[in-house]
């Protein structure tokens, strides 16, 4: 039986703000796009609680990653049990994504390459090379990336790979 690839799309729930989140996150993201806004009917108003032709579900992609913003009152909260993960490939992508995405969130939650944006959504800002750095054949380099790693809240790639090369792993700045 040949399968299908499974469409996959994140479904973000918000109290009442998913327009203005995805315009947030369109205006940060290059390649995005809203695709598609839904209005609540009488009948899913009722059943809600939502005003009737209020925003109910916006659609949109972020650099091709098709995702759905819903409007559905105050019930769930984000977590940090789900992050998207933004892969740079420099340093100064790293420093423009964490700046965009940490403005106005939880100051308390940067930690290590995590953020909270200012809408309770996590992310993780890390090197596209990150896996590669914390999986040296050899332990020690490996553990001294990691020393690094759990110093930092945003992620330092120079200093990353530093601590890969010879072991430096003091870096204060970085410290909590």
């Amino acid at each position: 039986m040949e399968m299908k690839a499974a469409k996959i799309t994140p479904f973000l729930w918000f109290n009442n703000n998913a327009e203005e989140a995805v315009k947030f996150y369109t205006s940060v993201f290059p390649h995005s796009k809203v695709v598609m806004t839904t209005r609540y009917t009488a009948e899913g108003a009722e059943v809600s609680g939502m005003p009737k032709g209020s925003v109910m579900t916006v659609s949109f992609e972020l650099q091709g990653q098709k995702f759905v913003a819903l409007n559905g009152g105050p019930h769930f909260k984000f977590t940090e049990a789900v992050s998207f993960v933004v892969n740079c490939d420099s340093q100064q992508e790293i420093d423009y994504y964490w700046e965009k995405l940490s403005e106005g969130g939880d100051r308390k939650a940067q930690q290590c390459g995590w953020l909270k944006d200012k809408y309770g959504l996590s992310w993780q800002i890390v090197p596209s090379n990150l896996g590669e750095l914390l999986s040296d054949p050899e332990p020690g380099k490996t553990a001294n990336v990691m020393k690094a790693l759990i110093r930092m809240k945003k992620l330092d790639v120079d200093a990353l790979q530093k601590a890969k090369l010879n072991g430096q792993v003091e870096y204060p700045e970085f410290q909590n």
